[in-house]
């Protein structure tokens, strides 16, 4: 951790999370793992317990009124119990409660926040549908509006928490007549009539969270349950994708930390060839470009952290959450395989908790957008920002910076 940039405040909540850290039992990550535990209630009702949840918001609601550096420090701490720890702990108290905090009405925020951040009740996003992941404009769940409520039909899939949670924000098209980013609306949904989960799925890591399908059946939504305004479902999807994809990035860091420390051990004591394994270049390069690696992917989640809390320009932030998810999702990933990899035979077996890590963390550049995906938005957003400056005359000409630099023959272009 970079204790240097964070405040005496952040360094005794750090404490007080890692306190819930060591809390948790040895079985109960290993029974997750096993799928034995479809959902760790007992965990988030400990998280609640000791007031970890909402760590960005009010107090009033019974947050604790901090910020987006704290709450990538939390969940990064989190993440070293494993990958799903830090989903779960995440999607109810620090994404779905973002929608309603940002977006509700005070009375959603009494009914549906409050119980949430004291583990009374658990929630889950409902975003992804059978027929498209990163296509989010491309829904087909329907909300039929009847007047003092909507009748809400369709299917969201791959829903960590389908299986446990008490009420979901879900995504669906309310006006089909015009463009989608103009007729989506979002909704808290509470399980109950015509709300069925259909399928749990067999993960190839991250399970214990209850991932599973959910097929809403003429689901009858107050209105007072609309997030925001009726189609207004993109403008709540936008700031989602805040803590989505910067809160992945942050717990990712977090679960591949445990397969660093694991290998740094493990090369320091493993003797081959008549000496210590860490001798060898092939291992302790290894070990040191994975260093660098999570380093570096630390200093640009709390680089982009501290730009979302000075609220800088909203498709700047887009850009920075965007590269920070893909940058460091496969940082990440590549520290676990170098872990895996100085280990040996040894870290395939599960004799050792790096295989576990290693199934689990491939999900991290798959969900949230994928990281082909950040990497459009990305393209997308820089060409826009050098366009704007190049038309602004605020850039120099480094072009010109050249000898031959007005050979102009010489540049073709078409």
């Amino acid at each position: 951790m970079f204790d240097y940039l964070l405040t005496e405040e952040q360094l005794s909540f750090r404490e007080e999370v890692r306190e819930l850290v060591k809390w948790v039992p040895r079985e109960m990550i290993l029974a997750m793992d096993r799928d034995e535990i479809k959902f760790p209630k007992e965990f988030l009702k400990e998280a609640a317990r000791r007031s970890l949840f909402g760590i960005r918001y009010p107090r009033e609601w019974g947050g604790r009124g901090m910020d987006w550096v704290t709450t990538c420090m939390a969940l990064e701490e989190v993440g070293t119990l494993g990958y799903e720890f830090a989903c779960v702990f995440g999607v109810g108290a620090e994404l779905v409660c973002d929608a309603i905090v940002l977006h509700g009405t005070d009375e959603l925020k009494e009914k549906y926040v409050r119980p949430l951040l004291n583990g009374d009740l658990f929630a889950a996003e409902c975003l992804t549908e059978p027929t498209g992941g990163s296509d989010f404009f491309g829904s087909r769940s329907r909300a039929e509006d009847k007047g003092d409520y909507f009748l809400l039909n369709g299917q969201k899939r791959f829903i960590v928490g389908g299986e446990g949670a008490d009420f979901f924000l879900v995504y669906a098209v309310t006006d089909p007549s015009v463009r989608p980013q103009e007729g989506i609306t979002a909704f808290v949904v509470e399980r109950g009539p015509g709300v069925k989960t259909k399928y749990l799925y067999g993960l190839m890591g991250c399970r214990g969270g209850g991932t599973a399908r959910l097929v809403f059946r003429d689901v009858k939504v107050p209105r007072a349950n609309i997030v925001g305004k009726l189609n207004g479902g993109y403008d709540v999807f936008n700031t989602m994708m805040i803590p989505e994809r910067l809160g992945t990035a942050a717990m990712t860091i977090g679960a591949a930390r445990p397969a660093l420390e694991i290998a740094t051990g493990y090369t320091s004591r493993r003797k081959a060839f008549g000496q210590v394994i860490n001798r060898f270049q092939g291992v302790s390069f290894q070990v040191a470009e994975a260093a660098m690696l999570l380093d570096a992917a630390r200093s640009l989640v709390y680089a982009t952290a501290r730009a979302v809390d000075a609220k800088l320009n909203h498709r700047r932030i887009r850009r920075m959450v965007s590269e920070t998810k893909k940058f460091v999702t496969e940082s990440c990933q590549k520290v676990v395989h170098n872990s895996m990899q100085v280990l040996g035979g040894i870290g395939y077996t599960n004799i050792l908790p790096v295989e576990r890590i290693s199934r689990d963390i491939r999900l991290a550049s798959i969900w949230t957008g994928s990281n082909e995906v950040m990497s459009m938005i990305v393209a997308h957003e820089w060409y826009r920002e050098y366009h704007q400056k190049k038309a602004a005359e605020q850039a120099r000409n480094y072009a010109a910076d050249a000898e031959e630099a007005f050979a102009e023959e010489e540049i073709i272009y078409e």
